[in-house]
């Protein structure tokens, strides 16, 4: 056969071979797209049949935080064992912590096995994004990008309505044994049609100040979740807790600032625009896990709405969002970069403030048009700020700065699941610690009561009932007015980026990261 004839077939089989590793990325992109929004539908079901009230947040925060400690972890070994046997590692350790989830026999057991998820999706979403840069050329970036953004925009979507189908129709664990297919579909793709050569030099991995990070905020959320429950804001238990985790925080700030390779590195806060847009993503964080933790727990207990009908609510948001991302990169070409993150942030707090409005008797469709807002609002915001500060800095500091928003906005979410669970159980505790007479023996004095009111099966007297779901109310419009707070907040701090969007200088310069180079062959 001629040599020609031979050079297109090969380039055939190469392009056929790359895109079906791009199907296999786009599947395991999928994963940990639906996993935050399918859990949040599913949670007030899990919590009426495993019980644990006062534990739920630990749910969210407990994946965010293992999730943040190990995507730089991830990052260092990928360069030096090459992208595809550690997302095949990553991605195997997800999987594994999906199916332990889905047969967990308590709210405990569910929060150590959603830890062993984090540890697994660590590895997906920043060695998908490698692997997509690696993989194809500079001009060919922009389409795959796109591809895997509609997948992560269309996994929001449909992950809302996905979980309150399964916990409707089916149950809730089936939302951890849905990720089994998927997965092992992906696994296989990558495992026959990837194929790596892999040139690295050798590079430190800062385990310590990972380690360090996720002790130290574990500790901080442990005493913001049980202050006020298990024992009183001013006592030893409390003092230790946050005291010591505080002191942890501040040592590991102190060690990234003499690391060769930290995690976080201390000068992507020394400099005013890159402090404000990381502070702005953290307000970020913290937005999206509020609502998707709680405005189905609000749908579902308080005003009694159906799974299905909770997650279509909360795929509101996440229409909201992907639309109004697609449009900021029109938007801030016009009016710039800091008034399309202004604009987002009014729009958010405006949102916000209408959540504030909800009450026991609110409609449906009115959350979750607020909803939609605040996706919209979340969406300019989110995208102007990570391009504002991508277009100031070089090419060999643009992954740091990318990488450190998305680290701030992890760990926005994983503080948020605790600030807002602190709100809410403390609101329910007290309720329940002096309720009325008349249903006080009818009624636990501690928080697993409030589990009773979760779900579509109640066996409490409707008077009980009532008072449960008035104390709900009241917890979670503690979140909405923490919501609205953070949401001004972020508007407030916004308003200090810059006016004008001037290129940063920095003394020195950055190692490039290490090249991998990848060759597709036919199988």
């Amino acid at each position: 056969m001629p040599r020609e004839q031979n050079n297109v077939m090969d380039t055939a089989i190469q392009k056929r071979s790359r895109m079906l590793v791009v199907l296999a990325l786009m599947l395991t992109m999928a994963l940990a797209a639906m996993d935050s929004t399918i859990v949040a539908t599913a949670i007030p079901t899990i919590v009426r049949d495993l019980g644990g009230f006062a534990l739920f947040p630990w749910v969210f925060a407990i994946y965010l935080l293992t999730q943040a400690a190990m995507t730089p972890i991830y990052g260092k070994l990928a360069d030096l064992y090459g992208r595809k046997p550690i997302l095949i590692i990553g991605s195997t350790i997800f999987l594994v912590g999906s199916v332990l989830s889905g047969l967990s026999w308590s709210m405990l057991t569910l929060i150590i096995f959603r830890g062993l998820q984090g540890i697994g999706a660590g590895a997906i979403i920043p060695l998908v994004l490698t692997l997509a840069g690696d993989l194809f050329t500079v001009e060919e970036r922009a389409k795959m990008q796109g591809y895997l953004a509609s997948v992560w925009g269309l996994s929001a979507l449909v992950g809302p309505t996905l979980g309150g189908l399964l916990v409707q129709f089916a149950s809730w664990r089936w939302i951890f044994y849905i990720n089994l297919p998927i997965g092992v579909a992906a696994l296989i793709a990558l495992s026959v049609f990837l194929h790596e050569h892999v040139q690295h030099q050798r590079r430190p991995i800062d385990y310590g100040g990972s380690v360090l990070l996720m002790v130290s905020i574990g500790l901080i959320i442990t005493g913001l979740l049980e202050g006020g429950v298990d024992w009183a804001w001013v006592s030893i238990p409390s003092l230790l807790t946050i005291g010591l985790g505080a002191i942890l925080l501040i040592g590991f700030f102190v060690l990234e600032s003499r690391v060769q390779e930290p995690v976080l590195p201390t000068w992507v806060f020394g400099r005013r625009v890159l402090l404000i847009a990381n502070l702005g993503s953290l307000g970020i964080g913290v937005l999206t896990i509020g609502l998707s933790s709680y405005l189905p727990t609000y749908l579902q207990a308080v005003l009694g709405q159906t799974p299905l009908v909770a997650g279509f609510a909360l795929a509101a948001m996440t229409i909201g969002w992907p639309l109004s991302s697609a449009f900021a990169g029109r938007l801030y070409l016009k009016i710039g970069f800091r008034n399309t993150a202004l604009l987002g942030g009014l729009v958010s707090a405006v949102a916000a403030g209408g959540f504030m409005t909800l009450s026991l008797h609110s409609q449906t469709v009115v959350a979750a048009l607020f909803s939609f807002l605040i996706g919209v609002g979340l969406g300019l915001g989110s995208t102007s700020l990570v391009v504002y500060i991508q277009s100031i800095v070089e090419w060999n500091r643009r992954g740091v700065v990318t990488g450190a928003n998305m680290f701030t906005r992890q760990l926005g979410s994983t503080l948020g699941a605790a600030i807002y669970g602190t709100l809410v159980n403390g609101a329910v505790a007290a309720a329940f610690r002096h309720p009325p007479a008349a249903i006080a023996a009818q009624l636990p004095h501690n928080l697993d009561a409030a589990s009773l009111a979760l779900g579509t099966v109640h066996h409490l007297p409707h008077a009980t009932l009532g008072y449960v779901r008035h104390a709900l109310n009241r917890g979670i419009h503690r979140v909405f007015v923490g919501v609205f707070v953070v949401a001004f907040g972020s508007f407030v701090i916004e308003w200090l980026l810059p006016r004008q969007t001037e290129p940063l200088e920095f003394e020195g310069t950055l190692t490039p990261t290490d090249e991998t180079q990848l060759a597709q062959s036919e199988p």
